[in-house]
């Protein structure tokens, strides 16, 4: 019998083959952009780190006279905000999530006004403008004045 009959088969292996692959290519893309961002609790808890840590670093006169006073606003801040981190992770990531719509919904409705603006301004050569058709036409509400004289019918 070959080797490859005499072992028993691993009813695994391509699960296997396929978690060592993920783990290389992981490992790839985390040498070339670095770690992955973390939840957007993690993330919040990072913006408040950095801003306390800059804030602390600024020495400018007016933080230098009142530095115990900025240093005791930067621990109250942590201590409002930790709390709210630890109990609620996944709001953070709520939040993050419909930020994301809303923003999604905002580039549709602009690109949809665009597409009108565009579509309605250009002219026949392409350039932005009037649009022949508009020009042309003498009902065209942007006439400064009368054409003509009407008569109105005030009865």
């Amino acid at each position: 019998m070959s080797e490859a009959t005499d072992r028993p088969v691993d009813g695994d292996a391509w699960a296997d083959a396929c978690a060592e692959d993920l783990a290389a290519e992981q490992a790839r893309r985390r040498a070339q952009y670095g770690p992955p961002p973390g939840s957007a609790a993690e993330e919040l808890r990072k913006l408040v780190d950095a801003v306390a840590d800059k804030v602390s670093s600024l020495q400018t006169p007016l933080l230098g006279v009142a530095a115990p006073a900025v240093q005791q606003a930067i621990r109250q801040a942590r201590s409002a905000v930790e709390p709210v981190i630890e109990r609620n992770p996944q709001v953070f990531d709520h939040l993050a999530a419909a930020g994301n719509e809303l923003l999604a919904a905002y580039r549709s409705a602009v690109e949809g006004q665009e597409s009108r603006w565009t579509r309605t301004t250009e002219g026949a050569s392409g350039t932005a403008g009037p649009s022949k058709k508009a020009a042309d036409d003498p009902s065209d509400p942007r006439d400064e004045g009368p054409s003509g004289t009407e008569r109105i019918d005030l009865d």
